[in-house]
């Protein structure tokens, strides 16, 4: 199958493009900055050179085409100010969601946050953050042309995945290693029974194909 990654060079996507592409899926990760293209092809993925901030519609679903399934996993970062966490966080995946829409891709995973909410209330950054989340999470949950799943991740840390999780509507706080968050999504790929779910996961005890197909129809 072929699934196009936006936010292709960030942690998480860069560890699910090594995963699609080791067992023989066709990958593509957008970027921002023709420099990390070579990092991509190092991890068995195609470059995708495209500003989802500037980008239309139309550019997005020209690269969505063809493609089997769309992850949202891109990202203002921690050093982004309030501005991009709109931009961004909400806007580019509202942009990915319409897009897919429009190419005609139904399987659709959004890498969003713990603790996302629309109505979330606070100035700060973080609390602009998951309210950016939440807000994107409720559009491309909205979209009945797309067999969704949102992903939301604990606290990410780097440490070696140990390919235990624990998987669920409502699993409480708790750290993921990024390499287990990237074998989640891998999973949920490939998963379309988990449509129309929202998950959150931290680190736990079952193994993650075990996790997937617990939550799968439910």
């Amino acid at each position: 199958m072929r699934t196009v990654i936006a936010g292709g060079h960030g942690q998480i996507a860069l560890r699910l493009e090594r995963l699609l592409a080791a067992r023989g899926d066709e990958v593509a990760g957008i970027i921002r900055k023709a420099e990390q293209a070579d990092d991509l092809r190092a991890a068995g993925a195609e470059p995708v050179v495209l500003d989802l901030e500037s980008a239309s519609v139309d550019e997005v679903a020209e690269r969505l085409r063809g493609a089997d399934a769309a992850v949202f996993a891109a990202g203002a970062g921690p050093g982004s100010g309030a501005a991009r966490k709109d931009t961004v966080d909400k806007a580019a995946a509202v942009l990915f969601a319409d897009a897919a829409v429009k190419a005609g891709v139904r399987r659709f995973v959004i890498v969003s946050s713990m603790g996302a909410d629309p109505r979330h209330q606070g100035d700060e950054i973080f609390d602009v953050y998951l309210r950016a989340k939440g807000e994107a999470d409720a559009y491309v949950s909205g979209l009945k042309a797309l067999d969704w799943t949102i992903l939301r991740p604990g606290q990410l840390t780097d440490g070696a995945g140990t390919g235990l999780v624990r998987l669920e509507a409502h699993t409480g706080r708790g750290p993921i290693p990024r390499d287990d968050v990237a074998a989640v999504l891998a999973e949920l790929v490939d998963t379309p029974a988990t449509a129309g779910l929202t998950l959150e996961l931290i680190s736990g005890p079952a193994p993650v194909s075990v996790a997937v197909k617990s939550v799968a129809g439910n």
